[in-house]
C-alpha cells in the first residue's frame, strides 16, 4: 500500500469523479410550492475506485499511522449561513444532498442570522463577507430579510443560487430589486451552471433545467445585479477548454462575464465521499507547497439549524453538514478552534482541489 507521503507527491488530479449516490430517501413534507419542485436528474453509473474503509476513521491519525493535518481559524473572513437543504431540484451529485424532500437542515430564521451578525460585532471578528447557501436559498421564505440584515451592516454578501423558479416568484423579484436599489455594489449572486452545454448541465441537474437557469441569468443581467457563475470540473476537459466554452456561451447569450477570470467563473472540483482520495498528513503541507492558512476552514465557518434542534450551530465549513465531528458549537466563539482534516472532502476539494466557496 502506498503511504500518504507518496499520495502527496502524486498531487492527485481532478479526475471525473461524478457521484452516483442513490436518490435521497423521502423525508418530511418539503413545504415547497408544487410548481417549483419539478426537476430530478437521472442517476448515471460510473466505475471508480471506492474509498478505502480504513481511511478517515481516526481524527488524529491516518490509516498509515501518520499524524493527520489540522487547521486553525486564522481569521473569520467569511461566515456562511445554510438557509436549509430544501431545493427545487435534485442534482445527480449534490454534496449536501439537497432536494425537494431533504429538510435535514431546517430553514434558518432572519432573527437567527441577526444573532450571529450581532456576535460578529460584539466579538470584534474581522468578517468581510456573509455567504448564503442551501439547498436553494431563495426557497427560504425569509431570505430577503436575511440579505438586508447582512447588507445594512456593511458586509459583502454572496448568494449561491440555481437562478430557477424560486428566484422568479414575484415576491422574491420585488425583494431583490429593493435590495439592489440600496446595496447593488455589495451583493453578488453566484449562479450554478454546471457546463457550457445544455446536455451536460442537464445531465447533472435534470431535464429543462438549462432553459430555466438561463432565464434567471438574463433576469439578473437585465436588472443590473452583480453576478458570477460556478461550474464543475468533472467533464474530462482541460480548464482552458472549459473556460473557452463558457466564454462562447456568455458571448452568445450577451452575458457580460469574463470566463477567464477565476473569480467570475469559478470551476469546482467534483466531490463524492465514497470515492478513494488521499488522506492529508502534516507532511503534506511542505510536499504540496501549501499552507494550512489557504484551506477554507482557516477563514470561514457555516451556521446551520438541524431539523428539530432548538438553536443553530456552527460548522467548520460549507461542505460537511452531517458529520458531528465538524460541529463546533452554538456560537462563533465556541467555533474558534482547530479542525482535523478527517473527511474526504477536506482532501478532494480543499487541499488537492485548491477550491474555496468564498469569492
Amino acid at each position: 500500500m502506498s503511504s500518504d507521503r507518496d499520495y502527496c507527491r502524486s498531487k492527485a488530479s481532478r479526475a471525473d469523479l461524478s457521484d452516483t449516490r442513490p436518490l435521497v430517501e423521502s423525508r418530511r413534507a418539503a413545504r415547497l410550492p408544487e410548481r417549483i419542485a419539478q426537476h430530478r436528474s437521472p442517476q448515471l453509473a460510473l466505475k471508480v475506485a471506492p474509498l478505502d474503509r480504513a481511511k478517515f476513521r481516526d481524527p488524529q491519525r491516518t490509516a498509515t499511522g501518520a499524524l493527520r493535518a489540522s487547521v486553525h481559524l486564522r481569521s473569520l473572513d467569511t461566515l456562511w449561513f445554510n438557509t436549509g437543504t430544501l431545493c427545487n431540484i435534485e442534482c445527480r451529485n449534490c454534496y449536501i444532498e439537497s432536494s425537494p424532500s431533504n429538510d435535514r437542515l431546517a430553514y434558518l430564521k432572519a432573527a437567527e442570522v441577526e444573532r450571529f451578525l450581532d456576535e460578529i460585532a460584539s466579538g470584534g471578528w474581522p468578517t468581510r463577507e456573509i455567504g448564503f447557501t442551501g439547498g436553494e436559498p431563495f426557497v427560504n421564505p425569509e431570505i430577503v430579510p436575511m440579505l438586508s440584515a447582512a447588507l445594512e451592516r456593511g458586509f459583502e454578501v454572496l448568494v449561491l443560487t440555481n437562478a430557477m423558479r424560486p428566484v422568479m416568484r414575484p415576491e422574491i423579484r420585488e425583494g431583490l430589486l429593493a435590495v439592489r436599489d440600496k446595496y447593488a455594489d455589495r451583493l453578488t449572486l453566484r449562479v450554478s451552471l454546471d457546463h457550457h452545454t445544455r446536455a451536460n448541465h442537464e445531465r447533472e441537474r435534470g431535464a429543462d433545467s438549462w432553459a430555466s437557469t438561463l432565464r434567471g441569468l438574463h433576469w439578473f443581467v437585465e436588472h443590473g445585479f452583480r453576478m458570477c457563475v460556478a461550474g464543475r470540473t468533472c467533464w474530462s476537459e482541460s480548464e482552458e477548454a472549459m473556460r473557452a466554452g463558457y466564454q462562447q456561451l456568455f458571448d452568445r447569450e450577451k452575458i457580460a462575464i469574463d470566463a477567464f477570470d477565476p473569480h467570475a467563473l469559478v470551476l469546482f472540483p467534483e466531490m463524492d465521499e465514497r470515492i478513494d482520495v488521499p488522506e492529508i498528513t502534516v507532511d503534506c503541507w511542505g510536499l504540496l507547497n501549501k499552507s494550512p492558512d489557504d484551506v477554507m476552514c482557516a477563514s470561514s465557518r457555516m451556521v446551520v439549524r438541524r431539523q428539530g434542534a432548538a438553536e443553530p450551530v456552527v460548522l467548520s465549513c460549507t461542505l460537511i453538514a452531517y458529520d458531528p465531528q465538524f460541529e463546533l458549537g452554538p456560537t462563533l466563539a465556541a467555533a474558534d478552534r482547530e479542525v482535523r482534516l478527517n473527511h474526504p472532502h477536506c482532501a478532494k476539494f480543499c487541499v488537492l482541489g485548491g477550491a474555496s466557496c468564498s469569492v
